[in-house]
């Protein structure tokens, strides 16, 4: 089944869907941008909680509760820094959305949001790493009924729009 894909604007930490997607780092520490504003909305359980699963490669995703947040689950995934995209990044970068989603199922989440993954500090292109993510979603077999792409700003927003109208 492919699930409903809608795209906003807003702060993915209030989200009350049944998981959010974290921006995460391939050591499943607190970082910066998205990857912070979930670890500080959720407080230092979510710190212990990645502690204790260690570290994701990229490309892979990972569960832990969302403690403070309204949401049930964070699932934490590993998109490809951009390094020019010859060393795999749109391969890696689709891998994260799709596993995204199997984690998704996995913990019977039915709403999932989703940040921009990678187009942050990592660097991936916006138009580029967006036609991969809406790709990727539309492509998978899964559970999951609702899929929303919460845009930090008007600029992501309007390539998600682009691509999802399309």
């Amino acid at each position: 089944m492919t699930p409903r894909l809608e795209a906003v604007q807003g702060d993915i930490t209030a989200e009350t869907v049944d998981a959010i997607v974290n921006a995460a780092n391939s050591s499943l520490a607190r970082g910066g941008g998205v990857c912070g504003a979930i670890f500080q909305g959720a407080g230092p359980a979510l710190d212990d909680a990645c502690r204790a699963i260690g570290s994701c490669e990229t490309g892979d995703a990972k569960a832990t509760p969302a403690f403070g947040l309204p949401t049930g689950h964070v699932i934490h995934a590993v998109g490809p820094m951009w390094n020019g995209g010859d060393a795999g990044e749109p391969d890696l970068l689709a891998a994260a959305y799709r596993r995204s989603l199997e984690v998704a199922d996995e913990i019977e989440a039915r709403s999932v949001a989703f940040p921009a993954i990678s187009t942050g500090i990592y660097g991936y292109p916006l138009d580029d790493a967006t036609e991969i993510a809406v790709r990727a979603v539309r492509a998978a077999d899964t559970k999951v009924e609702l899929v929303r792409f919460v845009c930090f700003d008007s600029k992501t927003l309007a390539a998600y729009r682009r691509v999802l109208d399309s």
